[in-house]
């Protein structure tokens, strides 16, 4: 077993299951504890009070603020996205022997199509790609796309991991209709729809906020709702085609999903370079009817489950005409479900994790850990 400190923001709201960046931060620090490792997930809420005590949350899992941080403490330490890595500069723990830095999405050093991130934003994240090739005992990114990228710009090294996202092994018990009203059929749009912000992507909340409207409107003129529940600018949202819910915590939002009749799925674009959809996980680990916009590295989840319908980004029409046929045509969730279970778990995604650390772990105490 290791010690291991995982790493994602210092800022005190980084610790609400809202955001998925937060959700995935959590599951996967608890998958690493389940399989039997020490885990204390260092959060920015009081970071400034070292004397604050760590919060237990189960056998091996902690939350301990980053300002006890003691680096040398740890066999492990385990950042995620971007600004996971820039916390753990800012909180001197980057000169650690073993660090495994997580990317949601591998930026070029050029703005290309199917990456949303722009202009200086880009060239931030860039730069601390850099960093972490320089620095980094291993990356792990999401994709196959993420993985050639990573090794096209920063080396054609073995140190890079695929690990794709999850969806919970176990959930909570059913609970009540949440929904505010009977419409039917009711259509979902579950997770973060971004905002104009530095650290969000701005080009895409547009055109995502857009696509909404235009298949809300569609949907309501066909006697249907879409609803979109969680983080994002809202204000882009028209009211009149679109049902915002708000933010929900994570556990109350599988109610939304089980009581759902399709998920939805846009796109910021013709396609994602390198960044996949981790809605698909969540809709079909409750057995919940897809259908997407093409163009997403893992949305062949859908295609392999057979548990929805895919549609080239931009044609709106046929968008709508998927979710109504998937509304009726497909009552049998149990397959979708059995799938997510037996392939797509946080601990499934832990186990690569759990074999390079024993592996590591295992090395002569006299061969010290040095970058591959």
């Amino acid at each position: 077993m290791a010690r291991i400190a995982t790493v994602c923001t210092d800022e005190r709201r980084g610790t609400r299951l809202v955001d998925m960046s937060a959700i995935r931060w959590y599951r996967m620090s608890s998958a690493l504890a389940e399989l039997g490792h020490d885990v204390d997930i260092l959060h920015g809420r009081l970071k400034w009070r070292p004397i604050q005590r760590p919060n237990s949350l189960g056998p091996r899992l902690r939350e301990v603020p980053l300002g006890r941080a003691r680096w040398g403490d740890y066999d492990v330490v385990k950042t995620l996205f971007h600004r996971g890595f820039e916390t753990l500069e800012r909180f001197g723990g980057a000169g650690h022997p073993f660090v495994i830095s997580k990317l949601g999405s591998v930026v070029d050093d050029h703005d290309r199509d199917g990456i949303y991130f722009y202009g200086a934003q880009r060239e931030a994240f860039f730069r601390t790609q850099r960093r972490i090739a320089e620095t980094s005992r291993y990356v792990a990114v999401i994709s196959e796309p993420a993985r050639a990228l990573w090794r096209a710009r920063h080396g054609p090294t073995d140190d890079v991991l695929l690990v794709p996202g999850a969806a919970d092994a176990r959930l909570p018990d059913l609970g009540a209709d949440p929904f505010p009203d009977a419409v039917r059929p009711r259509v979902v749009f579950a997770g973060n729809f971004y905002t104009g912000d530095r650290r969000s992507q701005g080009a895409a909340h547009e055109t995502i906020a857009g696509k909404l409207n235009a298949v809300g409107a569609a949907l309501r003129a066909r006697g249907g709702a879409l609803y979109v529940l969680g983080p994002g600018d809202a204000d882009s949202l028209d009211p009149d085609a679109v049902r915002y819910l708000g933010e929900v915590p994570y556990a109350a939002s599988w109610d939304y999903l089980r009581h759902a009749d399709v998920g939805r799925v846009v796109s910021a674009g013709a396609f994602m370079h390198n960044n996949e959809s981790t809605k698909i996980y969540h809709y079909l680990r409750v057995g919940l009817p897809t259908v997407s916009e093409s163009g997403f590295p893992n949305d062949h989840l859908i295609e392999d489950t057979g548990h929805g319908r895919l549609v080239e980004p931009g044609h709106l029409d046929e968008l709508v005409d998927a979710t109504l046929w998937a509304a009726t045509a497909l009552p049998d969730r149990r397959p979708a479900v059995d799938h997510i279970l037996r392939h797509h778990t946080w601990r499934r995604r832990a186990e690569p994790y759990d074999r390079l650390i024993r592996e590591q772990m295992a090395r002569p105490p006299d061969e010290p850990l040095t970058k591959p």
